[in-house]
């Protein structure tokens, strides 16, 4: 049996360190968080997104309290989610990067206001809406319980995920090629 690379040591810094890297090896599905009112919205990419019930519907989201779309969110009670497909890892891209602030990073994206006046950015493979019942500070992050207002749902089946630090595509058909031409059954999985 092989040895694990990492072993935990007591310097905070370290430990720390290393469960960034451990925390790598979990793949998550990408979406923008968009927030906001009027000319005052914002978004930001995040990988922290997680169902918390079907019934009733609700997720949850940790974001950062730094982060500038925490304190609209916190303000409006209100966010939405938009899950991005294998084909928008530049959009990913655009809602993480720091040098781009509130309105910039929706400059070029095709996006329109949900019926709760939060952006949605268009094309997604989902837009939700929701209404914060419940924020949750511990440590640096505010953990976000909503309650879905809307929802829309593409009908396109593909997927970005980040995984170990890069974009991973997942596309359906696709995908479902690669495995028939190395030999793996797919009559239950079409």
């Amino acid at each position: 049996m092989s040895r694990p690379d990492i072993h935990l040591v007591d310097a905070d810094h370290e430990v720390e360190r290393q469960f960034r890297l451990v925390m790598r090896r979990l793949p998550g599905g990408v979406c923008i968080i968009t927030a906001g009112q009027g000319e005052d919205i914002t978004g930001m990419t995040v990988t922290s997104l997680t169902s918390l019930s079907a019934s009733p519907p609700r997720l949850l989201v940790s974001i950062n309290r730094q982060a500038s779309s925490f304190a609209p969110i916190a303000r409006h009670r209100l966010f939405g989610v938009n899950i991005l497909g294998s084909d928008q890892q530049a959009l990913a891209e655009r809602f993480s990067n720091g040098r781009l602030k509130g309105r910039e990073r929706f400059e070029g994206t095709d996006w329109t206001h949900g019926a709760s006046g939060v952006p949605l950015l268009q094309r997604s493979l989902a837009m939700i809406e929701c209404q914060v019942e419940e924020i949750i500070e511990r440590h640096s992050h505010g953990i976000i319980v909503g309650r879905l207002a809307s929802m829309e749902l593409s009908h396109r089946l593909s997927g970005l995920t980040y995984w170990n630090g890069q974009y991973v595509q997942i596309d359906h058909e696709a995908d479902l090629d690669l495995l028939a031409e190395v030999s793996i059954p797919l009559a239950h999985v079409r």
